[in-house]
């Protein structure tokens, strides 16, 4: 008969700043570095042990955004399922780190993804990393590519190019697009 599976919850935690750093954890017992995350006490959900682990393991108190996954693996002869939210912590730690974890560092995803010691974590954040960071608001999203602008003189310069037939058709479209502009500014379309 197959073992029941451990439950277990964490958060991806962000720190806003000029660059968006996320938590990552070190392990006393294994020395790894691993996503903040827990199990399951009696009768706790797992949003509630979300909670209460990433204040243990991190010692800052979040706030609890939205859902972001689950993330399945083997550990010990059994299934582990760990849920995880988005969670941003505000100010200095509020408590000392549990005992089963050496450090807590800030970094950035790149950095996260560089430092975890799992693969399943990595390829977990590599999917749920970005989310979170844009649903946050701190995505830095690169500069628009600027539009090149035409100059009166460069469509004058176009239409000289045009057959009759296509200039025709120009004019055309020119004609029925101010009437329907003036039909809409008279409140008819």
């Amino acid at each position: 008969m197959a073992r029941a599976p451990v439950l277990a919850a964490g958060g991806i935690v962000l720190r806003r700043g000029d660059t968006p750093l996320m938590a990552i954890v070190r392990q006393r017992k294994r020395n790894e570095w691993v996503l903040p995350k827990g199990k399951l006490d009696d009768g706790e959900t797992p949003k509630e042990a979300a909670h209460r682990e990433v204040l243990e393991e991190t010692g800052h108190d979040v706030a609890i955004h939205e859902f972001l996954g689950t993330l399945v693996y083997q550990s010990g002869g059994r299934s582990k399922v760990v849920h995880f939210w988005r969670m941003e912590a505000e100010g200095g730690p509020v408590r000392k780190l549990m005992n089963d974890v050496k450090a807590v560092d800030w970094v950035t995803l790149d950095d996260a993804l560089a430092r975890l010691s799992r693969e399943y974590e990595r390829a977990f954040l590599t999917q749920v990393g970005p989310i979170a960071i844009a649903a946050a608001g701190l995505a830095t999203s690169p500069a628009p590519e600027p539009t090149p602008t035409l100059a009166a003189n460069d469509i004058d310069a176009a239409l000289q190019t045009l057959t009759p037939a296509e200039a025709a058709s120009v004019d055309a479209f020119r004609h029925g697009l101010l009437q329907k502009v003036r039909a809409w500014l008279r409140g008819e379309a």
